[in-house]
């Protein structure tokens, strides 16, 4: 299922991101693009207060990050997208813990997601392959594993 995502609304619910940095979105896009390939989802995330000559959109692989011109609000592009979507929104997930953007996803029959779940999901996903760990064999597999080498390394001496 694919995300809308409010990007200022998250960046505070993950640690050592900040709104005051303005290197912080583009953190959290790379975070994202982690996100949006391990689970093969394609992933809007909106920012609101683009610089002067930087509003529109950017794709970065399965993320596209819209930077909305001031004046205008990420909350009021989601809901924008949402009602161009039409009845397709039901098939997506809002990411964001302000209530108007969650009124808009549930009005458009979206799903919707608190931005601190989101960012539950999204550090363990960064957590999960370091983690992984391959099962220890047991004392019974080694003692196999060793009796099949002796057996194979006997042939090959006999067949030389």
């Amino acid at each position: 299922m694919p995300y809308l995502i409010d990007g200022h609304n998250l960046i505070p619910r993950i640690g050592g991101l900040r709104l005051e940095n303005p290197d912080d979105e583009l953190r959290l896009i790379r975070l994202l693009q982690a996100f949006a390939s391990t689970r093969r989802q394609k992933i809007e995330v909106y920012f609101d207060r683009a610089m002067t000559g930087k509003a529109g959109a950017q794709t970065f692989g399965q993320v596209t990050a819209h930077f909305v011109v001031r004046g205008s609000t990420a909350d009021a592009a989601i809901a924008a997208h949402l009602k161009k979507l039409g009845k397709a929104a039901s098939g997506w997930t809002v990411v964001s813990s302000d209530r108007e953007v969650q009124a808009a996803a549930r009005q458009s029959g979206a799903r919707f997601l608190p931005s601190e779940d989101f960012a539950r999901q999204l550090l363990d996903s960064q957590r999960r392959p370091e983690q992984e760990e391959k099962p220890h064999p047991s004392a019974a597999e080694v003692d196999e594993m060793l009796q099949l080498f002796k057996k194979k390394s006997g042939k090959n001496r006999t067949e030389l």
